[in-house]
């Protein structure tokens, strides 16, 4: 599933090319029923919280609400009617043309301004969001039994953090994933609150995930760049049975809350504090 940083690149995206231009508004699919509601009105924002986006157009109380799940994406063309049917949305501009399309979205519907009010409450602080309050997930934190590597992808607690993001500052940090979030020392939350706030806005402009200290750099240390799909230079995501980049441990894996967890034993020791009925 994509991370936050990817909606806010989306966004920005957006606003890059549709900001204050009048679109045409289509739904090759048929599945996108107000497609039609918003053609031919003028775009005026698209804004991201957490892994949840919102775009709003002129004239109308209801915005856009999208949620790409696991297999929605976005494509961009500089042309206004591309050939392709396999769109659940397509917007587009004249001079310059430029088209977008969305597919496999899990959601894409209009939302009301009093349902985007409670989504958008449901969530967490985005670290991406300047108006972002982390006390708020400093204090579900506090209140939870669960193993902090399940609490940080609780979109509640951290909206827009995913399996990526969740692995590398945790190991960066040397916490014991399977520790209780209830015994995550402030430090430590600040510590991992401040990671959040300085990677997941490289990934936005970058359009990837690196997590990797210049001192661990393929260039630095000699080694062969990562190849994988997901790109970027990270310490324990994807790498099971691999070297840690740190100590040469193999990194190690499991699944936690359905989601499969990478993490390094030694530099990630088991901690004393987790809870007593693990």
């Amino acid at each position: 599933m994509p991370e936050g940083h990817v909606t806010h690149r989306i966004a920005g995206e957006l606003n890059r090319q549709f900001g204050r231009r009048e679109v045409r508004s289509t739904s090759p699919q048929g599945r996108f029923d107000a497609a039609a509601v918003v053609d031919g009105r003028e775009f005026e924002l698209a804004e991201a919280f957490g892994k949840h986006m919102y775009l709003r157009f002129e004239d109308l109380d209801e915005q856009v609400h999208i949620h790409l799940g696991l297999i929605g994406k976005f494509f961009f063309f500089a042309e206004a009617d591309p050939a392709t049917e396999n769109a659940r949305w397509r917007m587009s501009a004249l001079d310059p043309d430029v088209t977008m399309e969305l597919r496999g979205a899990t959601i894409c519907a209009l939302s009301s301004p009093a349902d985007k009010e409670r989504t958008v409450a449901s969530l967490g602080p985005d670290p991406l969001r300047p108006d972002a309050d982390p006390d708020v997930a400093r204090a579900r934190i506090r209140k939870s039994a669960s193993p902090i590597g399940v609490l940080m992808m609780d979109q509640k607690i951290f909206a827009g953090v995913g399996n990526i993001y969740r692995a590398e500052t945790l190991f960066r940090h040397n916490i014991d994933p399977m520790m209780a979030g209830r015994f995550l020392r402030n430090a430590e939350f600040d510590a991992l609150w401040d990671d959040l706030v300085e990677l997941m806005p490289l990934g936005v402009r970058d359009g990837r995930i690196d997590t990797v200290r210049p001192e661990h750099s393929p260039e630095a240390t000699g080694r062969d760049p990562r190849v994988d799909k997901h790109g970027g230079e990270v310490y324990v995501y994807r790498r099971a049975g691999q070297p840690c980049l740190v100590c040469g441990t193999p990194i190690s894996t499991t699944e936690l809350a359905s989601r499969n967890l990478f993490w390094c034993k030694h530099c990630q020791p088991r901690s004393r504090r987790r809870s007593v009925r693990d």
